[in-house]
């Protein structure tokens, strides 16, 4: 796994240069060859990461709310985390909403942001004080449980309905055990199943 990491300040202020200068072609580009396409698409994949910075350093700068920015290359797509500590964290943890609807939003908004400059579907993943991190872990201990259940009763076992995050965590954590596992349901009432190995 390639990973790149950036950290942006978000300034008092935000102007169009900024955004031209963060959001423009890196140096360096790779030559042609075996070796220049996953940098292509690295070099694609940070550019996806400057140009969210740029829009959420600009919706920050709007709800008068402080945090950094850091921007990472992780499992084939750009992922960008929405930082602060102490009182500012308590801030930014409205940008999550409860149960993360406000942060799924926020997220497609985004991807809708980088969109529109590049010209490219993103498939970004945005955390906003650390709510998907924390949510990561309890789901990986929920779906601990879920397997041990099964594996004791030897019966299929239905989560809570979760959105697509949700459910790709569940199931690589049942797939590690050695488990089966499947999504039922239409959204927003989409379900994981965990059962036994065939």
């Amino acid at each position: 796994m390639s990973t790149e990491q950036a950290t942006h300040e978000v300034p008092t202020s935000t102007t169009d240069d900024d955004a031209t200068a963060a959001a423009g072609p890196a140096e360096g580009h790779a030559p042609a060859g075996e070796g220049g396409e996953r940098r292509s698409r690295l070099e694609r994949l940070e550019e996806e990461g400057e140009v969210a910075a740029d829009y959420l350093e600009e919706l920050l700068d709007i709800a008068d709310l402080d945090g950094d920015i850091d921007i990472d290359v992780e499992d084939g797509r750009a992922a960008v985390s929405v930082v602060a500590e102490g009182s500012d964290a308590v801030a930014l943890r409205r940008l999550a909403g409860p149960r993360g609807e406000v942060l799924e939003a926020l997220q497609d908004l985004t991807r809708l942001a980088v969109q529109a400059r590049t010209g490219e579907r993103s498939r970004l993943m945005l955390d906003v004080a650390g709510h998907r991190a924390r949510r990561r872990e309890e789901l990986q201990e929920l779906a601990a449980q879920a397997v041990a259940e099964v594996q004791r009763d030897g019966a299929p076992v239905a989560l809570e309905p979760m959105n697509p995050f949700e459910r790709k965590v569940v199931h690589d954590a049942v797939a590690a055990a050695g488990l089966v596992s499947d999504s039922e349901g239409e959204e927003p009432h989409r379900r994981v199943v965990v059962s036994p190995a065939a």
